[in-house]
């Protein structure tokens, strides 16, 4: 699948699921970043989304928020929480802030 597609796809996801990743998974998607957004993805790369958990969020709330999103975009997906994110270069958010 082609990055602007996967990308569309990404967004329609989240928009139908944002209640339900918010209050299943306690979770707010921000954007994106890697590979997609450098333009070098091929084939078997994984789509690497920044995350914001809300306080009370835990291991199985990433854990399974991935497997969810895995499922639902029908490829690798790697969720990592801004919390622990020390390089933000490159990163593309998925929605207009203004």
């Amino acid at each position: 699948m082609e990055a602007h597609v996967m990308i569309e796809n990404l967004k329609q996801t989240i928009v139908e699921m944002k209640d339900v990743i918010r209050q299943k998974y306690k979770a707010e998607i921000k954007g994106i970043f890697g590979s997609y957004t450098r333009g070098d993805f091929h084939a078997d790369s994984d789509l690497d989304l920044l995350v914001d958990f809300d306080a009370g969020a835990d291991l199985m709330d990433h854990v399974n928020l991935q497997r969810f999103l895995e499922d639902r975009l029908e490829c690798k997906i790697d969720v990592v929480s801004r919390r622990s994110c020390r390089e933000k270069k490159n990163f593309m958010p998925l929605f207009s802030t203004t």
